[in-house]
């Protein structure tokens, strides 16, 4: 069962977007889920590799596809408790997560999240409705 307002780590390229590093992936229809997800009153805390500029390119997608984050590779609320830099969340969707549905396309190197299947493992696990 889902907790009301958890917090979700997202991983960026093959997740969000498909692997294209350094480049910007192209979209895999990530958007209206993690809407969904910020509608329903989860928090995203985005944590991927990226740094720099490329991490400014990933913060920016999220802004230009109106997601709004809760934070970037950290979770703030967690320093009151732990000193570890492992990002503490209630759930994490990342492509290379053992259990994430993937999708394989040709033309694409790598596989990547495959987010109808995502949804409905959020609706089946309480996430959305």
């Amino acid at each position: 069962m889902a907790i009301p307002g958890a917090i979700i780590a997202v991983d960026f390229d093959g997740t969000v977007v498909t692997h294209a590093y350094p480049h910007m992936g192209s979209d895999i229809g990530a958007v209206p889920v993690l809407r969904e997800l910020i509608d329903n009153g989860y928090r995203l805390i985005l944590y991927t590799m990226r740094s720099g500029k490329l991490l400014d390119d990933a913060v920016a997608w999220f802004a230009r596809n109106g997601i709004p984050l809760y934070a970037v590779n950290e979770n703030p609320a967690q320093r009151e408790w732990t000193g570890s830099p492992k990002v503490f969340a209630d759930l994490y969707i990342d492509d290379s997560a053992l259990g994430c549905p993937i999708k394989f396309e040709d033309g694409v190197k790598r596989p990547f999240v495959n987010w109808p299947k995502v949804r409905q493992c959020l609706v089946n696990e309480g996430f959305l409705d």
